[in-house]
């Protein structure tokens, strides 16, 4: 469709001046101002966004909870020295792209594909359980430290519960988190019962920490009739809708971006809480893990990404993963604050993902926490991983920076905790499992999915049932038909 324009030149003219481009065309001499987007913190250093532009009109962008910065896309487009760092060089100029400022400059530089200095890994407690001089931590309570003891060693007896059930065939599989008990306990420690939890499949710790018993772990690895799955899943595969903590899911890094959705959910809700979600180095390496990144910033959600960086995706380490330093680094070319955190040191793992729990709820803001650890186990009990790394260096971790030994030491020095108090927790926790229970009826297998049962399904339960008492031997004697 074609449009006769009497005066065509005056309104192109009028046009221009209206979005800005005049000013693109007429040098403008302004100053140009930024506002920085890294408050201070007095705990640790989080690495900096990237530098926001200020806008000309105050209106155009709210930072009130729960608003949304509503972007004017042609306002603020004008040409403007940068006086900041070039003073005296009429070349460098700054365009207010409406992707934010573009720094020009008539030399030739392309970024280092690598850091000249590495990201500093925050920790306040040396191998030794020793307080490090100058260090700055959130004060921990009597109370709450020895609650995050006990939850570590009765984690760690779990695993070795769990573990030799599946090697004695009791159950089918099992997953260890052996070397990030910290990670675990001290991170759920940080949060708040409201906080909602997607985990990956090595975080059992934050369930024990919420209150979820030793014996429902045992009804889910077993499959026994308690269980909230009714068996359906395989073992590690906790859930709990009492406790806010999404069932886990065997796929790779499909949690991250539901845990920004619900992210997103809370902070439209003004609830005063944030979503949580866990992962591993491997799953970094996933499109999953950088959409939501992504996501998460441009919507200025209140999620925390705690990624567990123990050096291996099963047998692939983090060399033939990425070349960056580390994964915080990630964060920052997205937009997202982020911190890396010595994950077997318990007070400061509690100390980062607190101070991180009140900058997602109260400034409306994505946190990524990159918890540096070491996967003393095996990456299942499918896995035999001293076939791709020494045997003498996965003890050397076990002896000499495992995360119990290091917090116990530091209770010990503070006088909360001493040898009889040790004996009597780790004497307590094995008479709190129970592995022998009714199993779910085979009816199971065929609900909560229909309302009503279509024809075919039915048709497969009656299978199922003839199958059972033509051949029982072949199937379990415990469960019911």
């Amino acid at each position: 469709m074609a449009f006769y324009l009497k005066n065509p030149r005056n309104i192109i003219n009028n046009l221009k001046s209206k979005v800005g481009l005049w000013s693109l065309m007429k040098q403008s001499h302004s100053t140009c101002c930024y506002s920085s987007c890294l408050n201070t913190i007095h705990l640790h250093r989080f690495l900096p966004l990237t530098t926001l532009p200020q806008f000309t009109n105050p209106e155009s962008i709210s930072h009130k909870k729960g608003h949304f910065p509503h972007f004017q896309r042609f306002q603020s487009t004008t040409t403007e020295k940068q006086i900041d760092s070039v003073p005296n060089d009429e070349h460098n100029q700054v365009l207010d792209f409406p992707g934010g400022k573009v720094v020009f400059s008539p030399e030739m530089r392309f970024l280092s594909e690598s850091p000249s200095v590495y990201s500093q890994c925050y920790r306040v407690l040396d191998d030794a359980g020793q307080l490090i001089s100058h260090s700055n931590f959130v004060p921990v309570s009597e109370e709450v430290a020895v609650k995050m003891y006990s939850n570590m060693v009765t984690l760690q007896t779990l695993d070795t519960i769990f573990y030799e059930a599946q090697r004695q065939g009791r159950i089918s599989f099992y997953v260890t988190s052996i070397g990030e008990e910290a990670i675990n306990i001290a991170s759920a420690a940080a949060l708040t019962s409201d906080d909602i939890v997607f985990p990956q499949y090595r975080e059992p710790g934050v369930l024990l920490w919420r209150g979820f018993t030793l014996q429902e772990f045992a009804n889910q690895c077993f499959g026994n009739k308690a269980d909230y799955g009714k068996g359906r899943q395989m073992p590690i595969h906790y859930g709990s809708n009492k406790l806010n903590y999404f069932t886990v899911s065997s796929t790779i890094a499909t949690q991250i971006p539901h845990a920004v959705g619900a992210a997103y959910s809370l902070k439209m809700d003004k609830k005063d809480a944030c979503a949580v979600t866990y992962f591993g180095d491997g799953g970094t390496s996933e499109g999953d893990f950088h959409a939501a990144m992504n996501f998460a910033a441009v919507t200025e959600s209140p999620v925390i990404f705690i990624c567990r960086n123990n050096g291996w995706a099963i047998s692939t380490p983090t060399s033939d993963q990425f070349r960056s330093d580390g994964i915080a680094v990630r964060g920052q070319a997205y937009g997202v604050r982020s911190i890396r955190v010595d994950g077997n040191d318990a007070l400061a793992m509690y100390s980062a993902v607190r101070s991180a729990r009140q900058m997602a709820v109260n400034e409306h803001r994505p946190i990524l926490i990159e918890a540096v650890t070491y996967r003393v186990g095996h990456h299942s009990t499918s896995d035999d991983s001293t076939k791709y790394r020494p045997a003498d260096e996965i003890e050397w971790w076990r002896m000499a920076r495992d995360p119990v030994t290091r917090f116990r030491k530091w209770i010990e020095i503070n006088g909360w905790w001493g040898s009889e108090a040790e004996s009597q927790l780790r004497s307590s926790i094995r008479s709190q499992i129970a592995e022998r229970a009714e199993k779910p009826p085979v009816n199971d297998l065929f609900t909560d999915v229909y309302d009503n049962i279509p024809s075919n399904l039915r048709e497969q339960e009656k299978l199922l049932k003839e199958t059972i008492n033509r051949h029982p031997k072949d199937y379990p004697a415990d469960v019911p038909i």
